[in-house]
Order: structure tokens, then C-alpha cells, then sequence
């Protein structure tokens, strides 16, 4: 006979695991003898056969258990959420919060995840950039210079508060998208959830760095204006993951890559300077995971450029009436790249700028193209993406 010995061990101390483990060794209707000296033994072991299923005949050191059929009728009508190795085409809503490939108890509640379709959301390297993300997590207490001794003219100084004021409401914008998508992606796409989570990390991370450099030497930040918050307000309110995905990431987060890459070169101070550097990095991880997951739907379905292009378009008629680049922006960025007042200065900074804003418009073509766009196409798009760089 099948027999199990909780010695001193209390049923309500964790002997209900070994009566459990030797259950699932036996047969349904099969019975279990369970000794122990614990004096509420026989108690707690009726009780809880009864809430199991099990019948319960006591004994005085114990008593005898039959496997009753309870605990294998819990589990019919359960399914396997998936694959534990591979993704689904499509996640089930009765899948809820549980992990991929793990076994869903039937008549949990479901749950509303609208993104719930590989062809959606997935990105074959969601797994390798979200691995590449964590490892490539800095501290901005520690990572930036902040004690490095440097004194600015006021004009400069000025620039740069009104630069990272400029970065602090654009940052501001790719941390709520994510963050909004990331709540909507079903579990069972966990390498793309972690991503954007990630993502509205990094997000979090470069606001704080660049708040924390406008005000280093400065009371307050710099100005905000009409046409660079309408401009944003277009990408918050976007609904559909692949059109965010592509005015967010491959066309306003790209433009931001050859901005940080300038301030990084021209920028006065230590400070400044690898701040520009580091959140680089980061926003070149966020490009890549758009890029790679709007390529992969393209792939599948080729009509989505077209969706696409009248995004850009949309994007770029609403917009049409608005001022664009906040002038102040435009105005620091020349001094930055200008280093001086003297006229042939501020010409060379005026020239630096205009380089910028074409390397912009050739970063934008170059991964419209990678898209699929034709180059032609591709160049005329990239034109339409909005002055505000973001």
C-alpha cells in the first residue's frame, strides 16, 4: 500500500506538499497512507481532503486517503497557452497574464489585450535588442560628469537650457507612446512588451538628464511653444501601432540621432557632451526595433507602405499651418555650432545647421527606403516629416 510519513511535520507546515507529491504518484481511486505524529494531523487532513476532492477514513497516527477524480476535473477543459519555445500567430484573450507555453485553468476571465497578433507586433530581434537594452542600462548619477568644473558665457549657457528644454517634452512624448502600446501587447509577446518597457526607461532616464542639466546653472528652463506642442500631440494621439511606430520611431527618433550626434560634436561643455553621447545609444536601440518591426510586416503585407505614406501625409496636413521648429531652438543650435558671436562664427554655426537638417532628411530616406519605399518616394516622404524634428 501507498504510504507517506509526515513524522513531526504539520499538515499546515507544509506536509500537505509530500501528501500531495505521493497523490500524484497514484491512480485516481487509489488509496494513500498518511502517518505523522503532529496532533492535528488527522484534523487538518480531513479538511483538507475535503476541499481537494479526496476521501478521507482516519486513523490514530493518521489516517487513509482515496485519490479522488476533483483535482483531475479542475484541469478539463484547460489549454496550453502556446508553446513554451515558439510564438502564435495569435494569442488567445483566455490566456490572461499567464506565461507563454504554461497551462491555463478554464474559466478564468479574459483579458482585453488589443495587440494580440504576431503580424501586429512582433519583431524577430525584439529578444536580442531587449537584451542589448538591459545590458546597456546607465546611471545618470553616476555615467555623467556632473561635478566637472566648466563655465559658459551666458548666451551659451543659454543655448544649451534651451536645447534640453526643447529634449525634455520631445523625450516626454516617446516615453508616453511605448508606454501606452506596451500596455496593450498581450503577454504571450513578451520579448516586444519588455521592449517598450525598456524603451520608456530609457525615455525616463533622458528626461531626467536633461532636466537636470537645463537647471544646473539655471533657475528655470527654457520656452515651450504652440507649434512644437501640436507637433507632438499628433504622435500622442495616435492609435495604430505600426503608423506610431513608424512617425515615432524610424522618422522622429532617427531625426534625433543626427541631433544628439550633433550636440555631442558641438557641444560646450563636458556635460552636455555625454549626455548627448549615451542617450544616443539608446535612441539608436529604439530606431532599430522600429525599423525592424515595421520591415517585418511589409514583408507579409506589402500594402501596409501605402498606410504608411498617407500617415506621413495625414501627419503633414495637420500640421501645415503650424510655426515648425521653435526659433528659439533653431537660434541655440546655431550658437552651439557657431562657438562665438563674431559673424563668420555664426556663420559657420548657421551652416552647421543646415548640415544637420539634411543629414535628417538623408537618415529619414535612407530608412524609408530600407522599408521598401522606391528612392523617389522615399526622398518625398522624408521632406514631409515635420520641422520640429520629432
Amino acid at each position: 500500500m501507498n504510504h507517506v510519513d509526515l513524522q513531526g511535520l504539520g499538515l499546515d507546515e507544509g506536509g500537505h506538499l509530500l501528501v500531495k507529491r505521493a497523490l500524484a504518484a497514484i491512480p485516481v481511486g487509489d488509496t494513500l497512507v498518511v502517518r505523522g505524529s503532529s496532533a492535528s494531523l488527522s484534523v487538518h487532513l480531513r479538511a483538507w481532503c475535503r476541499a481537494q476532492g479526496h476521501e478521507f477514513e482516519p486513523s490514530a497516527d493518521g489516517g487513509v486517503v482515496r485519490r479522488g477524480s476533483a483535482e483531475v476535473g479542475r484541469w478539463r477543459g484547460a489549454e496550453r497557452a502556446g508553446a513554451a519555445d515558439c510564438v502564435e500567430d495569435e494569442a488567445s484573450p483566455r490566456w490572461g497574464l499567464g506565461a507563454r507555453g504554461c497551462t491555463v485553468e478554464a474559466g478564468g476571465p479574459e483579458f482585453d489585450f488589443p495587440l494580440r497578433t504576431r503580424s501586429e507586433i512582433w519583431a524577430d530581434d525584439a529578444a536580442r535588442l531587449y537584451a542589448q537594452a538591459v545590458a546597456a542600462q546607465w546611471d545618470p548619477g553616476s555615467a555623467i560628469p556632473w561635478d566637472a568644473p566648466f563655465d559658459l558665457p551666458d548666451d551659451v549657457e543659454d543655448a544649451v537650457v534651451q536645447v534640453m528644454t526643447y529634449l525634455i517634452e520631445n523625450e516626454t512624448a516617446a516615453l508616453v507612446i511605448p508606454a501606452r502600446f506596451a500596455s496593450q501587447v498581450h503577454p504571450h509577446y513578451r520579448e516586444v512588451l519588455q521592449l517598450l518597457a525598456v524603451q520608456a526607461a530609457d525615455e525616463a532616464r533622458h528626461i531626467e538628464v536633461f532636466t537636470r542639466r537645463a537647471l544646473l546653472k539655471r533657475a528655470r528652463p527654457g520656452l515651450s511653444t504652440t507649434g512644437g506642442q501640436a507637433s507632438l500631440k499628433t504622435l500622442v494621439e495616435e492609435r495604430d501601432f505600426a503608423e506610431a511606430t513608424l512617425l515615432l520611431s524610424v522618422l522622429g527618433e532617427g531625426s534625433f540621432l543626427s541631433l544628439l550626434r550633433f550636440l555631442h560634436e558641438e557641444a560646450p561643455d563636458p556635460v552636455t557632451r555625454e549626455i548627448s553621447r549615451l542617450a544616443a545609444q539608446d535612441e539608436a536601440r529604439h530606431v532599430a526595433f522600429g525599423l525592424s518591426h515595421l520591415a517585418e510586416q511589409v514583408r507579409s503585407d506589402p500594402a501596409l507602405l501605402d498606410r504608411l505614406e498617407q500617415a506621413i501625409r495625414r501627419r503633414h496636413d495637420a500640421l501645415a499651418a503650424t510655426s515648425g521648429l521653435n526659433e528659439e531652438v533653431f537660434d541655440a543650435l546655431v550658437l552651439l555650432g557657431a562657438a562665438g558671436l563674431e559673424p563668420l562664427e555664426l556663420r559657420a554655426g548657421w551652416q552647421k545647421v543646415q548640415a544637420l537638417e539634411r543629414d535628417m532628411h538623408e537618415g529619414r530616406r535612407r530608412r524609408l527606403a530600407r522599408l521598401g519605399f522606391a528612392d523617389g518616394r522615399a526622398d518625398e516622404l522624408s521632406s514631409l516629416h515635420t520641422r520640429n524634428f520629432m
